[in-house]
């Protein structure tokens, strides 16, 4: 008499967020950044002392998804990373950010050179 085992497939534990990404399980860790973790070397372990609102098997049930579904999560990572180049680019023409260390810059030593004139006098 043999026991058959039942297995139940769970779904990724992945939720989109107002922004259009990904996040894991309730944490507001997102899978951009377990998955930058990841390619950089770290372990589910490590990366669960990184991140310690994530359980472990979140952790690997991402990582076992994304190594299923590669190409299409890496066609999501990428549009991210274009979507937040834009958003950066936008920003710094906007706020006008091109020069913004020159011109700090160029401010603390001009009232630098105030300060010491007023000193003077």
């Amino acid at each position: 008499m043999s026991t058959q085992i039942e297995f139940k497939v769970a779904a990724p534990p992945f939720r989109w967020d107002e922004a259009g990404g990904i996040r894991i399980g309730d944490s507001r860790v997102t899978l951009d950044s377990l998955l930058a973790a990841y390619h950089h070397g770290s372990t589910p372990e490590e990366i669960a002392v990184q991140y310690s609102v994530l359980h472990l098997e979140e952790i690997y049930a991402a990582i076992a998804y994304y190594l299923s579904h590669r190409q299409k999560i890496d066609n999501y990572l990428d549009q991210r990373r274009q979507k937040a180049q834009q958003q950066h680019s936008q920003f710094v023409q906007q706020y006008n950010l091109a020069n913004l260390r020159q011109r700090l810059s160029d401010r603390d030593r001009n009232q630098g050179e105030f300060i010491a004139n007023a000193s003077i006098n």
